[in-house]
Parts: structure tokens; C-alpha cells; sequence
């Protein structure tokens, strides 16, 4: 049964892997009309290659994770922050990739296909658009506190995206894919910033777990609390959904609510921006 838990990965796993596959399809459909079927099956290399090495970038991620969870608990904890804030550094270059070029895709893909008339051009094409896609879901599963219903939910969404895209290849549905990427891509920008927001807020309890900081230190003056409300983000229903979805807290440090929403508003008006250019 699909629950609220599996909803973050869905989405992220349909939008990512929509992309992917699109890309895969557009490169295949273009090469069947510029008289390069020979090059079809470099494109299908390149898509395993760039698989591969997404699933050899996961494993890296959790097996450093694991070893280092072993050693020391708080050392496993700024581990986490910091490798989350790196994630979330990589993730918004990827973003910012994808605000800018949202409009110009299919054109530009033709483009670099036309660039790399060799078996090794579209191989290497294929593989590091797709790795790209890749890399991006690899990251938000490595960086998500629930792992196992975020990775449920990615290879859900991850199944549709592949109907999807069979279907539309195949004429068989007409989807509105600028507003499925523009709705999507505004989630994402969402769940990067949570992500942000708890990066910081594991790297203060990190510092209060060592005694570098005291609790009553000013640094964690918290934003608001209403964690005696319905918007309790560990308990209530209206809470937890908005916790799961969007990256709502019901307590944050004034910090941690100012990283978070400050680089969600940015990202956000950059996207606003570039739809009115």
C-alpha cells in the first residue's frame, strides 16, 4: 500500500528517471532519422554504462557511511551533515542545470548527438546523461532519514517514469511533460532545502553531543515550536505529512529555519525568473 512515507522518493524517482529515459528515447529517435541506426545500440551501452556507475557512486556512498557509523556514533552524525551538505551542493548545481536549460533540451540534445558522430561520442553521451540522472537519485537516497520507504518509493517512481516514457514513445498517451518537469523540479528544490535545513540542524546537535557548544548556547534558539500543535512534525498527521513532503519542522533553530527557506526562495525566484525570459 502506497503511503506518505514513499511520497519524497516517488516523485523524485519518476522525475529523475522520466528525464533519463526521455533523453534515451530522444537520442534513439533522432538517430533513426538522421540514417545512424548502426549508432542505436552505442546508445543502449551508454545507458547501461551510466546506470552501472550510478549504482557503483551508491554503494561508495553507503559502505563510507557504514564504516564510519561503526567507529563512533557522533562521528557518524557529522559524517552525515557534512556529506549531506556536499550532496546538497551537487544537487543544486543539477538544479541549476535544469532551470536553465528546462526550455532547450530536446534541441540541445540533437545537438550533441550531431557533436559525437562516433560509437565512443554517443556511448560517452548517453552515459553521462544518464549518470547525471542518476548521481541526482542516488544522492537524495543517500541523504534521506528514512532510507529504506525513500528507496521503495524511487524505484516506484522510477517504474513509472519507464511506462511512462514507452507509452509516449509509442503514441500511446499525450502528457504534458513541461508542466509534470516544472512541477516536479519545484519539489525537488523543496526536498533540497530540507535536506540543507537538516544538514544544519545534525551538524548543532553534533557540536552539543561533543560539549563544543552548550545547549543554552543562543545558536540554537529555536525559530518557533508548535510541537503542541497538529503541525508536530514527529506525531501529528498534518505534521508528519508536511515533514514528508514539503521538509516542514515544528521546532527549528532560527539558523537552521533561515538556511533552509532562504535557499528554497532563491531557487524558487530563479525558477520564476527564467519562465518569464
Amino acid at each position: 500500500m502506497f503511503n506518505i512515507d514513499l511520497l519524497p522518493g516517488f516523485i523524485m524517482g519518476f522525475r529523475e528517471g522520466l528525464e533519463a529515459f526521455l533523453i534515451i528515447v530522444l537520442m534513439l529517435g533522432y538517430l533513426t532519422k538522421s540514417n545512424k541506426i548502426e549508432l542505436k545500440r552505442n546508445v543502449y551501452m551508454g545507458l547501461g554504462i551510466g546506470i552501472l556507475a550510478s549504482l557503483v557512486f551508491g554503494l561508495l556512498l553507503f559502505g563510507i557511511t557504514n564504516v564510519i557509523g561503526d567507529l563512533d556514533g557522533n562521528i557518524a552524525k557529522l559524517w552525515e551533515s557534512l556529506a549531506s551538505i556536499a550532496a546538497v551542493l551537487l544537487i543544486s548545481s543539477l538544479i541549476y542545470w535544469m532551470i536553465k536549460h528546462k526550455n532547450t533540451i530536446v534541441s540541445e540534445i540533437k545537438n550533441k548527438v550531431d557533436l559525437n558522430p562516433s560509437k565512443i561520442g554517443i556511448t560517452l553521451l548517453a552515459a553521462v546523461m544518464v549518470a547525471r540522472e542518476g548521481a541526482e537519485i542516488v544522492l537524495f537516497n543517500f541523504t534521506a532519514l528514512d532510507t529504506s520507504s525513500y528507496l521503495t518509493g524511487t524505484v516506484l517512481g522510477i517504474l513509472l517514469a519507464l511506462v511512462v516514457v514507452f507509452l509516449i514513445s509509442k503514441s500511446i498517451i499525450n502528457v504534458n511533460l513541461k508542466f509534470i518537469f516544472n512541477i516536479t523540479l519545484i519539489y525537488l528544490i523543496l526536498q533540497a532545502g530540507f535536506l540543507l535545513g537538516y544538514s544544519v540542524h545534525e551538524f548543532l546537535s553534533y557540536l552539543k553531543a561533543v560539549d563544543v557548544l552548550e545547549s543554552s548556547n543562543i545558536i540554537y534558539t529555536k525559530m518557533f515550536d508548535l510541537s503542541d500543535t497538529f503541525l508536530y512534525h514527529k506525531e501529528k498527521a498534518v505534521g508528519i505529512i508536511l515533514y514528508a513532503t514539503l521538509g516542514w519542522y515544528s521546532k527549528p533553530e532560527v539558523i537552521q529555519f533561515i538556511i533552509q527557506y532562504s535557499y528554497t526562495s532563491y531557487f524558487i525566484y530563479l525558477f520564476i525568473k527564467t519562465r518569464k525570459e
